[in-house]
């Protein structure tokens, strides 16, 4: 009997170990791309429905004016929790199941959204919050699984493709959300939480397409990984996202001052998320000028720049500009920033501490944004 190799020793929560981890499944190299931008797709719209309900829904339900924001906060906690969790499934299980679970408690934060939008419930729209970050954080990793293995201009062309899908899937929020307001007379945002749960769902029918234990035969790093190397890439982001958060979340009550209905803010959100991914489509062009370290650092400018838009627009046109340069910004130095830190082939626990400093500066902004 022939005694296996150390990388086919099961590993602590595998439960079928009869292929090394991370072999490549059949089919995997075509269906792998499609799927992973599919994914995103998904997670993108409810995101997209889920910033076109919390911010308003907490003004709606908060028991005073200075806890609207905790919805939206604690989506972000519900992601920041799950990034080190769904970095070890996708070691430990493959992509079927930490998709899959992620993909669950969104369906389960959906439900709950509703449920207590229809009973005027401000905590348990803060869980249903919670629960919808969770999923969240989960589909944060698709684009760092696009972005493994292969050359710099090859990750840079995937990884704008998985962006782009971003945007596709953005377009169609305003819709559903427009689709809402007609049919509901009462409120417009439960149509909405649900669905978001619903999209959820074709999150978790999709997740079915990968094999038991797929990673899509992603190689271990080549050498030791440096963490500092992961530093830079990490702050330009990070300000990014902390911009990103401050700005977006003191929109909405700018935008309903100019009398602006609730279904039209909900709209101008859906649209600014369209903003926020359409970029991508030229990563791979950026990739090769200015270069990735550069178009990280416009993307950075651009947030600044947008905060000087915000700061004087009076109409909502201005807003509208402010938000979508915003938006743009941000998908540059996201997206540019994760290509930046994935050319030292860093391990998924390096990816998970990237993604929850994000994070953590994306809810110092919403601190930020609240206290003022």
């Amino acid at each position: 009997m022939k005694m296996l190799l150390p990388e086919m020793a099961a590993r602590a929560g595998r439960l079928v170990c009869f292929c090394p981890p991370g072999m490549p499944v059949e089919g995997a190299a075509r269906r792998g791309p499609f799927l992973l931008a599919a994914g995103f797709a998904l997670s993108v719209l409810a995101q997209t429905l889920a910033l076109g309900i919390l911010p308003l829904g907490g003004l709606l339900l908060a028991p005073r004016a200075e806890h609207a924001t905790l919805p939206y906060m604690a989506m972000l906690m519900g992601a920041a929790v799950a990034t080190f969790p769904a970095s070890f499934l996708l070691d430990s299980f493959g992509r079927r199941a930490s998709f899959a679970l992620g993909a669950s408690h969104g369906i389960a934060g959906g439900l709950v959204l509703a449920w207590a939008l229809h009973a005027n419930a401000f905590l348990p729209f803060c869980l249903g919050a919670f629960w919808l970050g969770v999923a969240q954080g989960f589909g944060l990793f698709y684009r760092h699984e696009a972005a493994m293995g292969g050359g710099v201009m090859g990750r840079a062309m995937l990884v704008g493709a998985i962006f782009g899908s971003g945007a596709l899937a953005g377009l169609l929020g305003p819709a559903i959300i427009g689709a809402g307001a007609f049919f509901a007379t009462s409120s417009i945002f439960i149509p909405a939480a649900c669905a978001a749960a619903l999209v959820q769902v074709c999150v978790l029918a999709l997740s079915m397409f990968w094999g038991p234990h797929e990673t899509q035969g992603v190689a271990a790093p080549s050498r030791a990984y440096d963490l500092g190397e992961a530093f830079a890439p990490t702050i330009v982001a990070a300000a990014a996202w902390f911009g990103m958060s401050a700005l977006m979340l003191a929109s909405p009550s700018a935008i309903l001052s100019c009398g602006i209905p609730a279904a039209g803010v909900a709209g101008f959100l859906a649209w600014h998320v369209v903003a926020m991914y359409a970029p991508g489509f030229g990563m791979g062009v950026l990739a090769r000028f200015p270069g990735i370290k550069a178009t990280a650092l416009i993307g950075l400018a651009l947030v600044i720049a947008s905060r000087l838009l915000l700061g004087g627009a009076s109409e909502a046109f201005g807003i509208a500009l402010g938000l979508v340069v915003l938006a743009m910004g941000w998908s540059l130095a996201t997206a540019a920033s994760s290509l930046w830190l994935q050319q030292a082939n860093p391990p998924r626990s390096i990816l998970a501490l990237h993604d929850l400093l994000l994070l953590l500066s994306a809810l110092a902004g919403a601190f930020l944004a609240a206290r003022l």
